[in-house]
């Protein structure tokens, strides 16, 4: 029995926290057991109210992008470069780079630019995708044709699709099967799920391609698009939904693996996108939290009570906060892993 394609995950998504120096460059090496070069880089000012600072390979080190706004490419906070076990940041905002100030930074390897399969009707501009580890970056020009279909590269069909008009403001348009693609959520704002076919096309993506409406966020005629496109790899990445119990006894949810970051959101009412990991918080209870969709400092563990554990196959909630466990309500996650629940071998990794 295969239960895991990836013994190491950290050679696909690694989380790295490190302390800004204030000068105009700084190298930061990652900390993984092997060396990983990202292709997406996402840091935020865990001390301060500065945006998230979103760059990929495809988009290049000087065009960023903000989770929390729905605003076009900026270059306040460049990067420098990508390199082969990290990256350099290349100026000293407060976003990615102020003096003293501490910041999280969560990154993720696509790498294989050429033979990507599928016969889309917009061809992509560039790609990266990773089969093995199931994610991938693609970046389009728009049609403005409903129906319109894009390549993803990845071996089965996605489970999430982000995608970010490049060009115009617009927001964060999040396809998710938790939700299932009759639907959507914005990543930058709190709003709950909206029904529309001008998005996904009421049409599920297939194992080649992603099919796109005609809605601005993601198809105007001639604008710039990327896409962030996850499928699933068990013993490495989850993309579901669970329900809420409404008390600290709160639901636990499966994902064959230890996590090393956790995202999730209810869909049914207004609330924030919320992100935790395992270095921000080594240890159980996992109470320091970043909203995606605010430009908020991370909370302050001694102010709030216990939020979820990281278990060795899944995680649970231990409050019955409406953003986290609210009565009746349903949630969808995405999840990383730091190690699977049983490697290739069949050998069981440990509990925090």
């Amino acid at each position: 029995m295969a239960y895991t394609a990836i013994d190491d995950p950290e050679l696909y998504f690694q989380t790295k926290l490190y302390t800004g120096d204030g000068n105009s460059t700084q190298a930061i090496t990652l900390d993984g057991s092997e060396d990983m070069q990202p292709d997406l880089n996402w840091i935020k000012n865990r001390e301060a109210a500065n945006s998230h600072v979103i760059h990929d390979v495809l988009r290049g080190v000087g065009d960023e992008l903000s989770s929390d706004s729905d605003a076009a490419e900026g270059t306040a906070d460049p990067l420098a470069s990508f390199d082969s076990d990290g990256f350099t940041l290349g100026g000293s905002g407060g976003g990615i780079n102020a003096n003293t100030e501490t910041y999280v930074s969560w990154n993720w390897k696509a790498g294989t630019t050429s033979g990507i399969s599928g016969s889309p009707s917009i061809t992509p501009a560039s790609y990266s995708f990773n089969a093995t580890a199931g994610q991938s970056i693609i970046k389009y020009v728009g049609n403005g044709t409903a129906d319109a279909t894009i390549p993803h590269g990845l071996s089965t069909a996605p489970k999430m699709v982000i995608i970010k008009n490049l060009t115009t403001q617009e927001g964060w348009v999040v396809g998710h099967e938790g939700m299932g693609w009759t639907k959507i959520m914005k990543l930058n704002t709190t709003a709950a799920e909206v029904t529309s076919s001008a998005y996904f096309g009421d049409v599920a993506p297939s194992a080649t391609l992603v099919t796109l409406g005609d809605d601005g966020g993601v198809n105007t005629n001639t604008d710039n698009y990327i896409a962030y496109c996850f499928s699933e790899i068990s013993g490495y990445s989850k993309f579901s939904s669970y329900t809420g119990n409404g008390n600290a006894d709160g639901p636990f949810i499966y994902t064959g693996f230890r996590p090393a970051y956790v995202m999730y959101k209810t869909v049914d009412q207004v609330d924030n996108w919320e992100v935790h990991d395992n270095k921000r918080d080594p240890f159980n209870p996992m109470d320091t939290v970043l909203y995606p969709n605010a430009t908020n400092a991370e909370s302050d563990p001694a102010s709030t009570t216990d939020r979820l554990d990281f278990l060795s196959n899944g995680f649970k909630m231990r409050t019955g906060s409406s953003d986290y466990n609210g009565s009746g309500n349903d949630y969808i996650y995405i999840a990383f892993a730091e190690a699977p629940f049983v490697n290739s071998n069949g050998v069981p990794c440990n509990a925090k």
